[in-house]
C-alpha cells in the first residue's frame, strides 16, 4: 500500500472528512481492520485565509510547496491538497515534488464524464467560482461550468467561511443552497459540483434537485485507488 500525503487544515472540518473517508474506503476494499497508510500535515488555516484575502498566491504556493516536500520526504507516494480553492496553485506545488499530485478538478471531471454530465453548477468559495482557474481547467476537459450570480456567490462563500469552516451547519443555509440549485437548473445546469470540501457537511449529493458530485469523496476515492492499485495488481497476478 502506498502512503497517501494530505495537505490539510483548510479547514480542519473537511480534513477530518478526508481522513474518515479514506480509511473507510480502504477498510471496505481490504476488509477486517485495514486502514490507510497516510501522513496528514495540517496547516494553520487562519494564515492561509490571510494570504487568500491579500491575493498573495505566490506565498501560498511557497507555503504549500514546503509542506508537499515534507510529505514526500516522510514517505508519501502521492500528495493531495485537501481543498478546491488552493488548487489555484496546484501546478506550483506539484513542481516541488516528484511523486504524483492527485488533482481534485481532474478527478471530478472524470466522474462527471462517466455520468454523462456536461453543464454542472459549481458551488464553491468566491475564489474558486470567480478566479477562472477552475472553469478554465474544466473547459479544457470538455465541461461547461455554470456559477451562481453575484449575490448567490456571496451567499455560498459566506456559508462556507462563516459557518461550515467553523463547524456550524444550519438548515436555513441548506435551504438557501437548494434555492440556488433550483435557479441554476432553470439556466440549464444538469448537475451540481460540491466544489468546496466543506459543502458535503451541509448537502447530501444524493438528495439534491440535480445529480450531485461531491469533490471531497471523489478526491478521497482517487487517493485510495492510487494507494491500493499496485498492491491489488500484485494480488491479482498472484491469484
Amino acid at each position: 500500500m502506498e502512503t497517501i500525503g494530505l495537505i490539510g487544515g483548510m479547514s480542519f472540518e473537511s480534513s477530518a472528512v478526508y481522513y474518515r473517508l479514506i480509511n473507510e474506503m480502504v477498510r471496505a476494499r481490504k476488509g477486517g481492520l485495514a486502514s490507510a497508510e497516510l501522513i496528514l500535515h495540517s496547516v494553520n488555516f487562519e494564515e492561509i485565509v490571510a494570504l487568500q484575502k491579500a491575493g498573495d498566491w505566490a506565498d501560498a504556493a511557497r507555503r504549500l510547496g514546503d509542506v508537499a516536500e515534507r510529505l514526500q520526504a516522510g514517505g508519501a507516494g502521492c500528495v493531495l491538497i485537501c481543498t478546491n480553492t488552493m488548487h489555484l496553485i496546484a501546478e506550483q506545488v506539484a513542481a516541488r515534488i516528484s511523486v504524483p499530485l492527485i488533482h481534485i478538478i481532474d478527478e471530478t471531471a472524470k466522474s462527471l464524464h462517466a455520468a454523462g454530465r456536461k453543464r454542472p453548477l459549481l458551488l464553491a468559495t468566491r475564489y474558486t467560482m470567480e478566479h477562472g482557474f477552475y472553469a478554465e481547467r474544466m473547459k479544457g476537459l470538455g465541461l461547461d461550468i455554470i456559477v451562481p450570480d453575484a449575490a448567490d456567490r456571496t451567499t455560498v462563500h459566506d456559508i462556507i467561511f462563516n459557518e461550515l469552516c467553523a463547524g456550524r451547519v444550519r438548515d436555513s443555509s441548506r435551504e438557501k443552497l437548494i434555492d440556488i440549485i433550483d435557479r441554476a437548473a432553470e439556466r440549464g445546469a444538469d448537475s451540481i459540483i460540491l466544489g468546496c470540501t466543506e459543502i458535503c457537511l451541509i448537502l447530501d449529493p444524493d438528495r439534491l434537485p440535480l445529480p450531485g458530485f461531491d469533490a471531497t469523496a471523489i478526491h478521497a476515492r482517487a487517493a485510495v485507488e492510487f494507494a491500493l492499485g499496485a498492491e491489488e495488481e500484485v494480488e491479482e497476478h498472484a491469484a
